[in-house]
């Protein structure tokens, strides 16, 4: 009892470590680095090839109750988008070498606006909290 009562008013001053404010949250640094960013740049430049590789023919058939002829079969994504766009394969080049950068900077940004993001987060549970502690009992008998 007596230790209990020594070490109460310890534990209640102020301490400089606690007083300290927590450093802001930031995302981890191994999505900041460039070579993440241009290995994730890498992974999504095969799998747009992948899904443009992807063979579709047979769907229009399939939707009109029909069978698809071998040639409608060979139809892939890329073709129905070279049908509209001549250059596309020209175009879909100049879009994935400006991937990479747009992520840096929507990594940068993301990590500038991550500590406001917590802060409304942080109100939204305390609203939660005080909603939720103002509703009424359901097992609290009715008059």
């Amino acid at each position: 009892m007596r230790k209990t009562l020594f070490l109460l008013p310890l534990l209640l001053c102020a301490s400089p470590a606690l007083a300290q404010e927590a450093p802001p949250p930031q995302l981890p640094p191994e999505i900041m680095d460039p070579a993440t960013i241009q290995r994730v740049t890498v992974q999504m430049q095969a799998l747009s090839q992948a899904l443009l590789d992807m063979r579709i023919g047979g769907v229009q058939a399939a939707l009109e109750g029909r069978e698809a002829t071998p040639r409608e079969k060979r139809i892939t994504v890329g073709d129905l988008a070279r049908r509209k766009d001549p250059d596309f394969d020209r175009h879909m080049q100049q879009q994935m070498a400006t991937v990479g950068p747009q992520i840096q900077r929507s990594v940068k940004a993301i990590n500038r606006a991550l500590p406001e993001m917590m802060r409304s987060v942080e109100d939204v549970r305390r609203s939660l909290d005080r909603a939720l502690a103002n509703m009424p009992d359901p097992d609290y008998p009715r008059r």
